[in-house]
């Protein structure tokens, strides 16, 4: 149990460190850095989408389903997309476009648009980690600690630069500091309470942990194409975000490989 607080608690701490930045820098970050963070967060996500939760889906239906072990993980990826671009159309943020939603964000400043795209971030965030730590806990995984702690730590190195982008354009709006840091702070909230659920509702259909280890990777994937590459790749032309993605994408899989 101690290990599961634990791997829950990481990620958030790093939406809290991040936004803590608001405390120690004086001007928003440069369009540059903001392009290499997301490029960064954009490669983490995508190799734990990988390592951490697709191939564990497959080996885990391999034992009952031969070859077609990968039927839950083609089904579990294309109900997160689904359940993600359903969200989306809900939730009203930056990248919204209909004419209903262009009346909702009319009302709403460009911050809150951020930082209700920053809580959607986080739900399949937070539904990685639980589920991870679900097949841990009910011993229904191929997934050994190591392997769950590297999640935990991957999300977290990724939720730094969100936690940042939350707080400190608010500081800059005129907004206080330690309000602007509880913002950026409450912003991850939906990461451990969706774990939690995520947890108790593995408790309830175990068998279907390869179909919801490969959900939680199909969400964050829609993540990672729907809003951080665009971000990434706005405005004038350039690599960086690009070398940057890689850089990620790089360090998660050398941290699963590494500890698994």
């Amino acid at each position: 149990m101690l290990e599961i607080v634990k791997g829950l608690s990481i990620p958030f701490l790093g939406t809290s460190l991040g936004a803590a930045c608001v405390f120690a820098m004086k001007n928003n970050f440069s369009i540059t850095i903001q392009r290499i963070l997301t490029g960064f967060a954009a490669g983490v996500m995508t190799a734990a989408s990988v390592w951490s939760l697709l191939i564990p889906a497959i080996e885990q239906s391999e034992e009952n389903m031969g070859r077609l072990a990968f039927i839950p993980a083609a089904a579990g990826f294309l109900a997160g997309i689904a359940f993600l671009l359903l969200l989306d159309r809900l939730i009203p943020h930056l990248h919204m476009n209909s004419d209903k939603a262009e009346g909702i964000k009319a009302k709403l400043s460009k911050n809150t648009m951020l930082l209700l795209a920053v809580t959607l971030h986080n739900i399949p965030e937070g539904m990685a980690v639980g589920v991870v730590y679900a097949g841990l806990f009910y011993g229904n995984s191929n997934i050994s600690a190591a392997e769950a702690f590297a999640l935990a730590l991957g999300i977290a190195i990724q939720n730094f630069p969100e936690g940042a982008i939350i707080s400190m354009p608010l500081r800059a709006g005129g907004m206080s500091k330690p309000k602007a840091f509880l913002m950026g702070v409450l912003s991850g909230a939906a990461e451990p309470v969706g774990a939690i659920l995520t947890i108790l509702a593995a408790g309830l259909v175990i068998p279907a942990m390869p179909y919801l280890l490969s959900f939680a990777a199909g969400a964050m994937i829609y993540v990672v194409v729907e809003e951080l590459i665009p971000e990434m790749s706005e405005g004038e032309h350039s690599n960086v975000g690009t070398i940057s993605f890689a850089g990620g994408f790089t360090a998660m899989m050398i941290l699963d490989v590494a500890l698994g």
